[in-house]
């Protein structure tokens, strides 16, 4: 992790590299037209199996996919690369169902292929908005075989569950090489701040290592919206604090991936898993579905814009001021303005931080407002 000044200095510079996009209208481009004879996306995450286990994932999944306590691991019979997905039904009264959670556009066919090893295995996806019939085989022998099925997706629907699984009372089945192709959704839109003419302000806090009752009290009594951007890690180590610092109207918890590590140095299936699997943290924990990201250290490119979009999330978001651990740095000079966002962090300090942030607000005549009203 960056020490307080470091991270100030990779936020500014950040921030400076953003300054051409804070200009630009909060609005959505489509996504760049494929060329006909481009290969097909594949919008699986974690398809092969092969990410390791990402640092920090306490709940112990696969990364991009979930499995029932002890139906579901790696294991090394793979038929290509190095990994495959076991599943051993625990009981007679399962399947040993793995699924994932992908974004979709409305109104669009997709096909789901992967290549399974065992006797009754199935894939499917559910949540399609239209019937969506699985695939099977009742066995396949001594070798692989590659199960297909088709869905389209209604008018209203966003996102899908995908899922494998074997039979109830038979033995495991080995799954690898996941595929899901059709039109991808559009990129994540990046921005610094929440361009409005509004006298609004946007409080963001990150990481989630410090958990004081100052802060929670400063913001109960204020009744402070804010965005809070927890790892999951420290989100399992008290996540009842997080509900409590978000309690107040107008206030959410979003996306900042699993492990803090800057986002342009992975690959694009290990971008894909660090926020897909941070969003299903946030879910499970919090019955929400994030559509924020803040990429840690403020590092991002076009890759981890798909990437962020395949998970369902709308936006990338950096900020316009920092005031951390004592700081007070507005990164366009001079006062704050309508639509600044600050980041701070969960530190011992995050009290009186707030209380500054608060202050330099006021003189601004500005008031701190729910994020989420403006980036939808």
């Amino acid at each position: 992790m960056l020490s307080s000044a470091r991270r100030r200095l990779a936020t500014a510079a950040a921030a400076t590299m953003l300054a051409a996009l804070a200009t630009a209208p909060a609005a959505h481009a489509d996504a760049p037209v494929a060329a006909a004879d481009a290969p097909a996306v594949n919008l699986a995450t974690n398809p092969g199996f092969e990410i390791p286990t990402l640092p920090l994932a306490d709940w112990g999944s696969i990364p991009g996919w979930h499995c029932a306590a002890g139906e579901g691991a790696v294991t090394t019979a793979a038929r290509t690369g190095g990994s495959a997905l076991a599943v051993t039904p625990a009981s007679a009264d399962s399947t040993g169902q793995c699924t994932q959670t992908l974004a979709v556009r409305p109104n669009t066919s997709y096909t789901y292929r992967a290549w399974v090893h065992g006797s009754y295995a199935f894939i499917g996806a559910t949540g399609t908005g239209h019937d969506a019939p699985p695939a099977w085989t009742a066995a396949t022998g001594s070798g692989w075989q590659q199960l297909s099925t088709t869905f389209t997706t209604g008018a209203a629907t966003t996102s899908v569950q995908l899922y494998v699984h074997g039979w109830y009372g038979q033995g495991p089945i080995a799954v690898d090489d996941v595929s899901v192709t059709g039109d991808t959704p559009a990129p994540a839109y990046a921005t610094w701040n929440a361009p409005t003419s509004d006298k609004a302000v946007f409080f963001t806090i990150d990481d989630g290592w410090f958990r004081t009752p100052e802060a929670a009290q400063l913001i109960a009594d204020r009744r402070l919206p804010v965005t809070a951007f927890p790892l999951p890690m420290p989100e399992g180590f008290e996540p009842d604090y997080f509900s409590k610092v978000t309690a107040a109207p107008g206030s959410s918890i979003q996306d900042h991936t699993v492990s803090h590590r800057d986002l342009t140095t992975l690959s694009p299936a290990e971008q894909q898993a660090e926020i897909c699997d941070a969003r299903d943290a946030v879910a499970a924990r919090y019955g929400t579905t994030p559509t924020i990201l803040r990429p840690p250290y403020f590092t991002f490119d076009a890759t981890t814009q798909q990437a962020a979009a395949n998970c369902g999330i709308t936006y990338l978001l950096t900020a316009t001021a920092d005031f951390t651990s004592g700081a007070a740095n507005v990164y366009h000079g001079g006062p704050l303005q309508p639509g600044d966002v600050i980041i701070l962090h969960f530190t011992d300090t995050l009290a009186s931080d707030l209380q500054r942030a608060l202050d330099a607000a006021r003189a601004a005549g500005l008031t701190p407002a729910a994020l989420t009203d403006y980036l939808r």
